[in-house]
C-alpha cells in the first residue's frame, strides 16, 4: 500500500465518522426532545403525565431491548446495513409522531424511533473498530458524546426555536426529513471496513510497519456475554448506570422543562435556554472527564466518586430548594448537571471496555448499555406518576409539592448511585500494571 493511498485512507475514515456522528447526533436529538415539548402533547391528546412519561419512556425501553440483537446484527448483516435499515425506521417514526391524530398513533411513532435509533451506537463502534486504531477510541468516544452533546442542544434550544415557528407536529416532520438525508449518506458513502475501498485498515498498516499488536482470540458472542454477566465488578457499574442515567433522561430528557416552566413561570424558550446548558455540559465535560481521568487522576473510580458524590450534593440541594433560585444559578446547575450525571457515562463505558479481555469489549459495552435506557424508561413514568399524585394548579401546572417529592427520589436514587462507586474497581491501574 502506497503512502498516498494510506494518506487516503486516513482521510476517508473522518468523512465516514463524520456521518456516523451526524445519525448519532439524532439520536440524542430524539432522546431528549420530549421535554421540550411536553405541555404541548400533553395538551393536544388531553392526556396525563403519567401517560407522557411513558410516551418518554416507551425510547427507552425499545432502545434497551435492541442493545444485544445490535451487536448480533452487526455481525451477521454488517453495520452499514444494520444503520441503514434502523435508521429509515426512525425517519418514518418521527414523521409518524409529527403527523399522529391520537396518543395511540404517537406510541406508534416514538416506538419506531426507538428501535431505528437504538441501532446506531454499538454499530458505529464496530465500525470505527475498523477504520480507527485501539489507542484512538478514547479520543473518538469523547467526540462522539460531544456530537451527543450537540444533539441534546437541538432537542432543547433548538427544537423550542423550531415548535415556536412551525408548531411540534411539523418539526418533527422536518426532523424525519433530515433523518432521512442522513440514511443515503450512511447508503452511499460509509463501508464497514476499509477492505471495502480495497485498502488496507490502519492496524495492517501498522502491522506492515511492525508496530501492531497481535490479533486477538475471537470469543462467541454467548460466551462472551456470559463471561460479562459473571463478573462481579460489572454490576456496581451497571447499577450505577441505571440510576444515574435515570436521574439524567427521567429530569433532564424529560420534567426539567415543565419543572422550569410550572415553578419558575418561564416561557418555552426561556426553559430551553437553560436545559441547553445540558449540552454544553456535554460538550465540555467529556472530553474534560476524559482527560481528568487519564491525565491528572489517573483513576476511572476517582472520578467516579468525584461526579456522582456532586450529583448526590446536586439533587438534595434541588429538592431543599425546589424554587426561589436566581436564574443565573439555574444555568448553572443544569450545566454541572449535565457533567456529573451525562459526561461522565464515558468514563462508565471506558471501564466497561476494561474490565474484560478486548475481544468481549462490544459484547460488554454492549452489555451494560441495556441499562442506562433501563433507567430512563423506569424513571420517566415512575416520576409522571409521582407529580399525577398531586391536583394541578388552577392554570394546569403540575403542583410545587409534587415537584419537592420528585427531587428527593431523585436525590436518593444519587445517593444510591454512590454507594455503587465504592464497590468498583480501579481499572485504569489494571491496563498499567
Amino acid at each position: 500500500m502506497t503512502n498516498a493511498t494510506a494518506e487516503k485512507m486516513l482521510k476517508f475514515r473522518w468523512i465516514i465518522f463524520a456521518i456516523l456522528a451526524l445519525a448519532y447526533f439524532f439520536v440524542y436529538f430524539h432522546r431528549l426532545s420530549l421535554s421540550v415539548v411536553a405541555n404541548d402533547i400533553v395538551k393536544d391528546f388531553n392526556t396525563t403525565a403519567s401517560v407522557m412519561g411513558l410516551l418518554g419512556s416507551i425510547y427507552f425501553y425499545c432502545y434497551a431491548a435492541m442493545q444485544l440483537p445490535a451487536g448480533l446484527l452487526s455481525d451477521s448483516i454488517g453495520p452499514r446495513k444494520a444503520v441503514t435499515v434502523f435508521l429509515l425506521a426512525a425517519s418514518a417514526g418521527s414523521l409518524v409522531f409529527g403527523l399522529a391524530p391520537n396518543i395511540n398513533i404517537a406510541f406508534v411513532g416514538r416506538i419506531l424511533v426507538g428501535i431505528g435509533v437504538s441501532m446506531v451506537f454499538i454499530p458505529t463502534m464496530k465500525i470505527l473498530s475498523q477504520w480507527f486504531r485501539a489507542t484512538e477510541f478514547a479520543m473518538m468516544a469523547g467526540i462522539l458524546n460531544a456530537v451527543g452533546g450537540v444533539g441534546v442542544m437541538a432537542a432543547t434550544w433548538l427544537l423550542a426555536a423550531m415548535t415556536a415557528s412551525f408548531g411540534w407536529r411539523l418539526s418533527f416532520d422536518l426532523i424525519g426529513a433530515c433523518t432521512f438525508v442522513i440514511v443515503i449518506l450512511v447508503w452511499v458513502i460509509v463501508r464497514d471496513r476499509p477492505a471495502d475501498k480495497g485498502w488496507l485498515s490502519p492496524m495492517e498498516i501498522d502491522s506492515q510497519a511492525g508496530t501492531a499488536a497481535p490479533q486477538p482470540e475471537q470469543i462467541g458472542l454467548i460466551e462472551g456475554a456470559i463471561k460479562v454477566v459473571r463478573e462481579k465488578y460489572f454490576w456496581p457499574v451497571a447499577i450505577w448506570f441505571f440510576f444515574d442515567c435515570g436521574i439524567f433522561f427521567g429530569f433532564g430528557g424529560l420534567w426539567g422543562g415543565p419543572y422550569l416552566m410550572h415553578v419558575y413561570g418561564m416561557t418555552r424558550a426561556e426553559a430551553g435556554a437553560i436545559l441547553s446548558m445540558i449540552a454544553w455540559g456535554m460538550i465540555i465535560g467529556s472530553p474534560f472527564l476524559g482527560y481528568l481521568s487519564d491525565k491528572v487522576l489517573k483513576s476511572r473510580k476517582k472520578v467516579f466518586l468525584i461526579c456522582t458524590s456532586a450529583l448526590a450534593v446536586e439533587m438534595i440541594l434541588l429538592s431543599f430548594f425546589p424554587a426561589g433560585l436566581p436564574r443565573p444559578m439555574l444555568y448553572v446547575i443544569f450545566f454541572c448537571f449535565s457533567v456529573f450525571a451525562s459526561s461522565i457515562v464515558v468514563i462508565g463505558f471506558t471501564t466497561t471496555k476494561e474490565l474484560f479481555p478486548v475481544e468481549i469489549a462490544g459484547t460488554s459495552v454492549g452489555t451494560v448499555n441495556l441499562f442506562p435506557f433501563l433507567g430512563g424508561a423506569v424513571f420517566m413514568p415512575v416520576l409522571g406518576k409521582i407529580l399525577d399524585s398531586w391536583p394541578k394548579t388552577a392554570v394546569g401546572a403540575y403542583d410545587l409539592e409534587a415537584y419537592k417529592v420528585m427531587l428527593l427520589v431523585l436525590a436518593g436514587s444519587a445517593v444510591v448511585a454512590l454507594v455503587c462507586t465504592f464497590f468498583m474497581k480501579e481499572t485504569l491501574e489494571k491496563q498499567e500494571v
